[in-house]
């Protein structure tokens, strides 16, 4: 049916749930399965907002890339037995990294979460919703709450 499903995480629980629905359907279709997480680069916080002279080593960039390729990893290993996985990480918004990501493998089928689908994020954003009205493919939302 879909050949090159792609699914968001950021290790939470609630992500867990989307990215097992995401592998068991690759599983059983024999798809390929894109792994995605978002990550931020940490800003310098009060230190700019005082102008002091802060310099930008690089280091907390690469923190949060080395994590958001733990979190991936990690779920290829919770989830990944008997198909094709592969981690991706990029900084941004999850949404926009998910439909990037999604772009770039030629996705059929995008997974996400629930999460945020429901109060005051359902009219503010969310990323399912955003993923939704952005993807170029399927999307599935898994329920997760």
């Amino acid at each position: 049916m879909y050949q090159t499903l792609v699914v968001g995480t950021d290790g939470s629980p609630t992500a867990d749930r989307a990215v097992e629905a995401a592998a068991e359907l690759a599983r059983s279709w024999g798809s390929e399965l894109h792994i995605v997480t978002a990550f931020r680069t940490p800003r310098s916080g009060m230190g700019s907002a005082t102008g002091v002279e802060l310099v930008d080593s690089g280091a907390g960039h690469a923190l949060a890339e080395e994590g958001a390729a733990a979190v991936g990893q990690a779920a290829i290993e919770k989830f990944g037995d008997g198909i094709a996985a592969e981690a991706h990480e990029a900084q941004g918004n999850a949404d926009d990294v998910i439909l990037a990501a999604a772009a770039e493998v030629g996705a059929d089928l995008i997974v996400v979460g629930s999460k945020g689908m429901q109060g005051a994020r359902r009219y503010l954003g969310s990323v399912p919703n955003s993923v939704a009205h952005g993807a170029d493919c399927a999307v599935l939302v898994v329920k997760t709450a």
